[in-house]
């Protein structure tokens, strides 16, 4: 690794930044409202009717979530022309989810709205009166339970021919487990595999929860237990790195592109023509994880079409990533300065 990215520099990171703003980039997949409620237990209130407690919701938020993130970190990290493609429902959630996507300067031609559908919705809540991951308490998820109409698939695939004579880099988040019920079915996998195959300027990007193993020809992004077929590991489990190596290198040479796998505090191991690992920026005090995975992809994919190093690109997500996993609470972002800052403290720990 020494001489892949210890020469690794603050001017080297403002030189790929720079370029970013002049990127083209679409994110397709399924998109999700990430809707906060801050409930504050000194206003519960008793129902007349029925004798149960009443929780007062005192202040909400919102932001997009799952493919979301990628688009709002992209936004943050300076790439100006950004589309997104998937489904919405008819519904008041998407309506919210199209404007703050509207906010961080996204164009929305290709995001359907299917009254078929419901949008894809993560209800949060905490109380607020307890500060940062302690006040968090249960999540409350609204999916799609039937597969979608294929009609949006056709769709969906329409608009990347249409998108892509112009695109950098296509990204693809693939969020939904339950088979047909998000965006990513295996008839647009295999025709977004071929795709890949024959435009090989423009970078293609995936990262998938439970379908991984099935995308060839594109670049992938998976964590440690997504390449071992790990669905519900126990806390504090870890793939051993000999397996890890292994497993990635077999992985890389099946999809027949390289492959990013997040591996914790041990950083990123990277496979492919090119096969090293990058140490992570380690982060001291409380941390919230939530989306830290969507920050690695902008950050890595974005530096990968601005034409950095597969090395560089793994430092660069992780930089990102160990910004938003400060920010607790939320789902965050990272800004370019925020960059610098986790740079020079990644260098300063590695010497």
């Amino acid at each position: 690794m020494k001489h892949l990215i210890d020469t690794f520099d603050a001017a080297r990171l403002r030189a790929l930044l720079s370029r970013f703003k002049k990127l083209r980039m679409a994110v397709l997949g399924d998109f999700f409202l990430d809707q906060y409620f801050e409930i504050d237990s000194a206003c519960v209130e008793t129902s007349v009717e029925t004798g149960r407690q009443a929780h007062q919701v005192t202040a909400t938020r919102h932001a997009p979530g799952a493919a979301g993130t990628v688009v709002n970190n992209l936004a943050a990290l300076g790439v100006r022309s950004l589309s997104a493609l998937g489904v919405t429902g008819e519904d008041g959630n998407g309506w919210t989810l199209r404007r703050d996507l509207e906010a961080a300067g996204c164009d929305l031609a290709h995001l359907q709205a299917d009254a078929a559908c419901v949008t894809p919705t993560y209800l949060k809540t905490r109380d607020r009166t307890l500060s940062g991951l302690e006040g968090e308490r249960d999540r409350f998820d609204i999916k799609n339970r039937t597969p979608l109409p294929e009609r949006i698939r056709k769709a969906l695939l329409a608009s990347v021919d249409l998108l892509l004579p112009a695109l950098d880099a296509l990204i693809i988040m693939d969020q939904v487990p339950e088979e047909g019920c998000g965006v990513m079915s295996q008839t647009l996998i295999d025709a977004l595999s071929e795709r890949a195959k024959h435009n090989p300027k423009t970078l293609f990007w995936a990262d998938s929860r439970r379908r991984i193993h099935r995308y060839r020809q594109i670049t992938l992004k998976a964590n440690q237990f997504e390449l071992a077929g790990v669905s519900a590991p126990l806390p504090g489990a870890s793939v051993p790195e000999e397996a890890l190596s292994h497993a990635a290198a077999m992985f890389a040479g099946r999809a027949g592109a390289p492959v990013f796998v997040t591996v914790e505090a041990r950083g990123v191991r990277v496979a492919g023509p090119l096969s090293v690992t990058v140490p992570p920026v380690r982060v001291t005090g409380p941390i919230d994880p939530t989306g830290a995975g969507d920050a690695f992809t902008a950050g890595a994919a974005a530096a990968l079409a601005a034409g950095a190093t597969h090395p560089e690109a793994a430092l660069i997500g992780n930089l990102t990533a160990s910004v938003t996993i400060r920010q607790l609470g939320t789902t965050g972002t990272a800004a370019p300065s925020d960059l610098s800052a986790a740079l020079a403290l990644w260098r300063e720990q590695q010497s």
